[in-house]
């Protein structure tokens, strides 16, 4: 049985991926140092190490205590809006720790890694939908940081013959089928959670920033992919690595947009009531359209999203939401 350490294992896609690889038959250890992660949302099979990757002490801990084949890594600051009044908190953990995580994984003789990068890699897109090949020019620190974690793993790669995965995708949503887990940010920055937070009667409308972009209705058209379609993709990435496959980066996506009043008329439909929203001045740095190619995924590592239907992802959200308004804390 093949070992695999998710680093950021109790946050929102790390804790997805955690339960897909025990339902597939790994053992699993993970390492957080829960500063936005939950210890409620580690499956229980999981053994669990309680740290931060920017600590070499704690990484040479876990790394000798377990014998690992492969590492999938979460850990990282990934709010847009902090990111740019507090690029140095992003620098120091994004990459900081991941340079000091990737000494010691070299040091232990660990040579696969799956990466959770970003779309925020490419910038303000030239066309869509978005390629692997297109031009890589961050428009804000947290982009700008995963793209030189990718940077930092290509190098690695090359002085000490490491082998890794960097996944590009948008905007994770939805919950685990089961409801046993599911997102929970303080404060929620994304756009379904927040949305359900009306009906749920913890915010009394959702602000539509901008009706006046260039799209169907006039508001920003993102691509939303299913959190554990997410969690399928990085194990799939890590047996791709684990049987002999090249440095690789590969964009996860449905390929399908959704305008923002397309979510929330699909919202309302889901919990069967009004969602009040009130009009907003755009926000700065907001691209019209963002939508991701995932034929490279599928052809490559054979990716097949199970759940790419915008009213079954924003259901599971529901069935999560409505049991655990507070998140964890309930």
């Amino acid at each position: 049985m093949k070992t695999i350490l998710v680093l950021g294992g109790a946050g929102y896609i790390g804790s997805h991926t955690v339960y897909e690889l025990i339902d597939n038959g790994y053992d699993v250890v993970v390492a957080d140092n829960l500063e936005t992660g939950f210890r409620k949302a580690v499956h229980p099979k999981a053994r669990f190490y309680q740290g931060d990757i920017r600590s070499k002490e704690f990484c040479d801990h876990v790394f000798s205590s377990e014998k690992i084949d492969a590492v999938i890594h979460f850990a990282a600051n990934s709010q847009v809006g902090e990111s740019m009044v507090n690029p140095l908190k992003y620098y120091d953990n994004n990459l900081g720790g991941t340079r000091t995580m990737l000494q010691s994984m070299i040091e232990h003789g660990v040579g696969y890694i799956v990466f959770s990068s970003t779309a925020a890699t490419y910038g303000e897109p030239e066309h869509v939908p978005i390629l692997e090949t297109d031009p890589t020019h961050p428009t804000n620190c947290y982009g700008e940081t995963k793209l030189s974690m990718e940077r930092m793993f290509y190098w690695a790669s090359v002085a000490h013959g490491i082998h890794f995965v960097a996944l590009r995708y948008f905007n994770a949503c939805g919950a685990h089928m089961s409801g046993k887990i599911g997102e929970a940010h303080d404060p929620e920055t994304h756009l379904i959670p927040i949305i359900l937070q009306v009906p749920n009667g913890r915010r009394d409308h959702v602000s539509i920033y901008g009706d006046d972009y260039p799209t169907r209705d006039g508001t920003c058209v993102r691509d939303y992919i299913h959190v554990t379609d997410l969690a399928s993709a990085h194990i799939l990435a890590a047996e791709y690595l684990m049987n002999g496959g090249e440095n690789n980066v590969f964009n996860l996506g449905n390929g399908v947009g959704f305008t923002v009043k397309e979510i929330i008329d699909t919202a309302e439909k889901v919990v069967g009531k009004p969602i009040k929203c009130e009009m907003a001045p755009r926000r700065a740095g907001d691209p019209a359209q963002l939508v991701a190619s995932s034929e490279k995924a599928k052809t490559v590592l054979g990716w097949k999203p199970k759940y790419d239907d915008i009213e079954t992802i924003i259901g599971s959200a529901w069935n999560w939401h409505k049991e655990h308004p507070h998140g964890y804390d309930d």
